[in-house]
């Protein structure tokens, strides 16, 4: 008897994410930080990371970017370029263009000074962009 089987790769897709709020076409959000990715030890970013205010919340918004594939990339806000103290921001929405996340409360942005893409599962840092 034969069975079929399917194999499955483990890696992000090449996708236009579709946020809502990526165009930030409001004229009331203010930019508050921002830095230019450098590439980690296991991938590859560049682009810029942007912190705005809007409405009272904040949020970070990935421009321009190209990331390399990986599996079970994240977009944390940290306090070190190696997370260990994080905010967790979900899953990477695509490696190209802009996205935008939501940032929950009020984080102290003196503490939190890193953008960061990390391969959650292997512990891996792709790409960091400090915020000033």
């Amino acid at each position: 008897m034969l069975v079929p089987v399917t194999m499955v790769a483990c890696s992000k897709q090449n996708a236009t994410p579709t946020n809502p709020g990526m165009d930030m076409v409001d004229t009331s959000a203010r930019l508050k930080y921002s830095g230019t990715f450098i590439n980690g030890p296991y991938g590859s970013v560049s682009g810029k990371a942007k912190v705005y205010l809007l409405n009272g919340l904040y949020v970070l918004k990935l421009q321009g970017v190209t990331i390399s594939n990986g599996p079970d990339l994240h977009v944390y806000l940290s306090k070190e370029i190696q997370p260990v103290n994080y905010m967790d921001l979900g899953r990477l929405q695509s490696t190209i263009g802009d996205q935008v996340y939501n940032i929950a409360g009020s984080p102290d942005f003196t503490m939190y000074k890193y953008a960061l893409v990390h391969c959650q599962r292997y512990n891996h840092l792709f790409g960091s962009a400090q915020l000033q």
